[in-house]
């Protein structure tokens, strides 16, 4: 849907053992730079707050290179702030965009959120994306005292909030789980209007569609979307007077592990592109622990994906 025809790169800096330990952040900001060097776009960090028994309950992933789903991490992985995280990227880049995946907002107040990101958009100088999730943990939200089974709702009144607080100088806003009043909330974020946001999800259920078109400036979706499910959305944003060519589609490649502990090869990884391509997906995500083995592959590995990145839309 972007008017763009050069696809960008968005390398995943969180769940990357055995390339590099998660819970090593100078090696994670060092993951970054290298990456600013080498033509990636973006990075990204997700995260989790705490992570009870229950995460694991499904089974570990066979190759632990492969992405972390509902129900297949150890709980003691080690998840570091994205927040913190990306603000020491910030400082040490000029152009890479800083991507805050899946930050779980319902477990946070939207004033404090409202806070964090735009001292870090401003740090960052305007490179800040959010993708503000749900998630999935219950254990996650029972340890921090948040009502599991509301967090959709919360979710929905987080952005509404935010609107506000970052659309005027004095904000007030009244719902059902948050109450403020002619509260300034300084500084504003760089980006008029607050950090660009994408949101995600599995399916393109009302509430997410909802949320692209009244709030959101891409689409990330975990795993592919259907034909039905971008029509609907590009649907969706033209009854909304919103330009689809406009908003930021994110796809990403994804492994075929050999076996149990070996790296997957990239250019079958990347036989998915094409169709994303065709699809309208302009930025392509990558984990690099499922392609190479060392830190040191790193800065060739970045040249060499955006270099065929750039083959494939040719």
């Amino acid at each position: 849907m972007s008017a763009s025809t050069n696809p960008r790169a968005l390398l995943i800096l969180t769940e990357n053992d055995p390339l590099v330990d998660g819970g090593d952040v100078r090696a994670l900001v060092e993951m970054a730079v290298i990456a600013e060097a080498n033509g990636i776009d973006a990075v990204m960090m997700s995260e989790h707050i705490v992570l009870g028994s229950d995460a694991g309950a499904l089974g570990l992933p066979s190759n632990r290179r492969d992405y972390a789903a509902p129900g297949n991490q150890d709980p003691c992985m080690p998840w570091p702030s994205s927040i913190v995280t990306l603000a020491a990227i910030a400082a040490r880049t000029t152009s890479l965009r800083l991507v805050a995946g899946a930050v779980i907002t319902p477990l946070r107040h939207p004033l404090l959120l409202a806070k964090e990101f735009a001292t870090l958009d401003l740090l960052s100088e305007g490179r800040l994306v959010v993708i503000p999730t749900v998630s999935w943990h219950e254990q996650e939200y029972a340890a921090l005292g948040v009502p599991f089974h509301e967090r959709g709702s919360i979710l929905d009144e987080q952005l509404a909030a935010w609107e506000q607080i970052w659309s005027h100088e004095a904000a007030s806003f009244a719902g059902d789980h948050y109450r403020f009043d002619d509260i300034h909330v300084e500084p504003k974020a760089c980006r008029a209007g607050g950090p660009t946001l994408w949101f995600g999800g599995s399916t393109m259920h009302p509430r997410l569609l909802d949320r692209l078109v009244r709030y959101g400036h891409g689409y990330n979706p975990f795993g592919a979307p259907s034909d039905q499910e971008l029509a609907s959305l590009r649907r969706a944003l033209v009854g909304a007077g919103r330009d689809p060519a406009l908003f930021e589609l994110v796809g990403g490649v994804r492994a075929t592990f050999p076996d149990g502990h070996s790296p997957a090869d990239v250019d079958q990884a990347l036989e998915a592109v094409p169709q994303q391509l065709a699809n309208g997906f302009t930025t392509i995500c990558v984990k690099p622990s499922m392609f190479i083995d060392e830190l040191s592959e790193l800065a060739s590995f970045c040249s060499t994906f955006v270099e065929k990145l750039s083959a494939l839309a040719e």
